[in-house]
């Protein structure tokens, strides 16, 4: 039970949830429409085990290369914690990143592809020479771009030509892609705020570095504000199935945003880790919201 323990820490659980939300909604877009069929199970549940080995690859690569900096930032993590050692992180990281690779081969070369090229990005976050992490404009292109663009489009038309040998892409996924894009660089900028002091000590140009605080929590509450109106215009327009349900739920999630954002001191490092979690709920919250709309 402790390996478990220590595995599901090291796997970063709330990226977890994140990732296993998204590939059931992105199942349920790409049936919409059509009925539901038993034999359609296999191909969700081996994608889902893709999507949530290349998630531990990425995160535990993070782990495994930040390691002093974690000493001072997240000093619970595995590694720093003394839970993991750093051989037992990387032969995790490998391992998962093979069943990533291999899984997705079995279902299709072309979604083989776009896992390598998710792994690639993820790689290049974390690793030197590169290390897009090191400088905020990259580390939010990134994340976006694998979170916001490649995993929706992609895993979206990867089940469509998988259920119904269908690879067209479909507009009415085009208002989920800017949301979670928008999300993504949120996330992107939220996660640095609290961590500004080993990130200063290793040299770490974050937005929260560069800007301040404050000016960080404004950048990222504008960008995320963005993705919501979006989804609301889109639904005004009738251009998403349950408009109203959409309408109503999402002016509701951006109030509740804009409030925890606006009583958020940025003096507490605990209230803003807080803060970054109620964050990722909201993230959780928009798969299970489109979901519901097109289920209706």
């Amino acid at each position: 039970m402790k390996k478990i323990s220590i595995l599901w820490e090291f796997s970063r659980p709330h990226t977890i949830i994140g990732t296993t939300l998204s590939v059931l909604t992105l199942f349920c877009l790409a049936r919409y429409g059509h009925a539901y069929e038993s034999s359609q199970l296999p191909v969700l549940f081996i994608t889902l085990l893709v999507g949530l080995c290349t998630n531990i690859y990425i995160t535990g690569l993070n782990q495994w290369t930040d390691v002093d900096v974690d000493l001072i930032n997240k000093p619970w993590l595995p590694i720093p914690a003394g839970d993991l050692s750093k051989k037992g992180a990387m032969n995790i990281v490998v391992a998962v990143g093979l069943v990533a690779l291999l899984a997705s081969a079995y279902l299709s070369l072309a979604f083989c592809l776009l896992i390598f090229v998710i792994m690639l990005i993820g790689t290049a976050y974390s690793l030197p020479p590169l290390k897009f992490k090191r400088n905020h404009i990259a580390a939010a292109a990134s994340i976006s771009l694998v979170r916001g663009v490649l995993v929706n489009i992609g895993f979206y038309i990867h089940f469509r030509y998988q259920l119904f040998h269908d690879s067209s892409f479909h507009a009415v996924i085009v208002p989920l892609v800017i949301f979670v894009t928008s999300f993504s660089i949120g996330i992107a900028w939220f996660k640095d705020i609290p961590d500004t002091e080993g990130d200063a000590q290793y040299d770490f140009g974050t937005l929260a570095l560069s800007m301040g605080r404050k000016r960080a929590l404004q950048a990222g509450m504008l960008v995320v504000s963005f993705g919501y109106l979006s989804i609301i215009v889109s639904a005004i327009l009738n251009l998403l199935p349950s408009p109203q349900f959409l309408i109503v739920t999402h002016a509701l999630a951006l109030f509740l945003f804009l409030f925890m954002g606006s009583r958020l001191n940025l003096n507490d490092d605990k209230a803003i880790k807080r803060f970054y979690m109620l964050f990722w709920g909201l993230f959780f919250l928009e798969y299970v919201l489109f979901a519901l709309a097109f289920s209706f």
